[in-house]
């Protein structure tokens, strides 16, 4: 289990510093990138760009995309219809999320607030899945004195009579507790397919990374903003990407820290520490907009969980009620 979150997690970051190169426009062996934002072409775009130098730049390698590039509609005239969906994936997931970011963001003269928006609307849908993970998570803490004292039981055995007589009774107290061991997985099964969705839906639509956000490109990089344009806001946004992935990777841990489980609580701190350092060297090879898009669904987990925290203690310090028995008139 150790070995798949880990290939999953490098998969992920692979992605996110264009690491893996197949669907990029290629000139000498190398991603071609549109110099103004630092953002490396895309093969499949789902719309023309708005940007007159961006198109000249797809004219230009037009052979090498995947879609016949002069039937393309602009990216203002993208609609549901608009192409074939090349799969079940695009057509589900990245075709309509690019078209609801990009009428949002004509509606608000904004792709970047688009995408936040967005983000927070996701999150706020998966909320009751983030309650249920939580109340996991609270389970397991009640059950861990038990749980640690199988552990103690059988810490020394390791046939494997001792072994299954230690999983049977460790599955009896996860339902004892209403625990089920896959619970706390599904929402980062949910989350991962909707991250990489946004990735190519704003990868794959130029008008979104052609636009502003507070004065920054969506499409550049910190790394190409500041060593190429020496614009120091990017700071921030590697700061509050960090920080954000930081808070609420923490306050997941904080959750899961007594598990009853050793070798289970080693795992998620070396995740915990391997996932920082990861996103920390990925912060400056995001684009802006997917940056946005981190840090304000992130933010929104910091306080969702904060929220859930106080809500238990309220129900955990709630008074009891016993009701007296009625008693029956003979």
């Amino acid at each position: 289990m150790k070995k798949i979150k880990i290939s999953i997690l490098v998969v992920m970051i692979l992605i996110l510093t264009a690491c893996g190169n197949s669907n990029y426009i290629m000139d000498n062996k190398k991603p071609v990138e549109y110099e103004a934002t630092g953002q490396v072409l895309q093969k499949d775009i789902l719309c023309k760009p708005e940007d007159k130098e961006l198109d000249k730049l797809y004219e230009k390698y037009k052979d090498q995309t995947k879609i016949k590039y002069d039937k393309l509609p602009k990216c203002s005239e993208f609609k549901l219809s608009s192409n074939k969906a090349k799969g079940i994936w695009e057509g589900l997931f990245v075709k309509p999320l690019a078209y609801i970011i990009l009428k949002l963001g004509y509606l608000i003269n904004s792709f970047g607030l688009s995408v936040i928006i967005i983000g927070l609307a996701i999150r706020l849908i998966l909320m009751p899945i983030s309650r249920k993970t939580m109340k996991q998570s609270s389970n397991m803490q009640k059950a861990q004195p038990e749980l640690a004292r199988i552990e103690k039981k059988y810490a020394n055995k390791t046939d494997n009579e001792a072994m299954l007589a230690k999983s049977q009774e460790m599955m009896m107290v996860y339902k004892k507790y209403n625990i089920s061991p896959f619970g706390s997985c599904l929402l980062a099964f949910i989350q991962l397919p909707l991250f990489f969705a946004f990735l190519q839906a704003i990868n794959r639509t130029p008008a979104i990374f052609e636009d502003k956000f507070l004065g920054l490109t969506l499409g550049k990089t910190p790394i190409v903003g500041l060593l190429e344009y020496h614009e120091w806001l990017y700071i921030v946004i590697i700061l509050l990407t960090i920080l954000t992935t930081y808070l609420s990777f923490k306050n997941a841990m904080g959750n899961n820290n007594n598990v009853g489980n050793d070798d289970m609580a080693k795992q998620m701190s070396f995740m915990f520490k391997f996932m920082i350092i990861m996103i920390s060297v990925a912060s400056l090879y995001l684009s802006t907009a997917i940056a946005l898009y981190w840090i304000a669904t992130n933010a929104f987990v910091v306080i969702q969980n904060f929220v859930f925290k106080k809500l238990d203690d309220k129900e955990k310090n709630k008074p009891v009620v016993i009701k007296p028995k009625k008693v029956k008139n003979k």
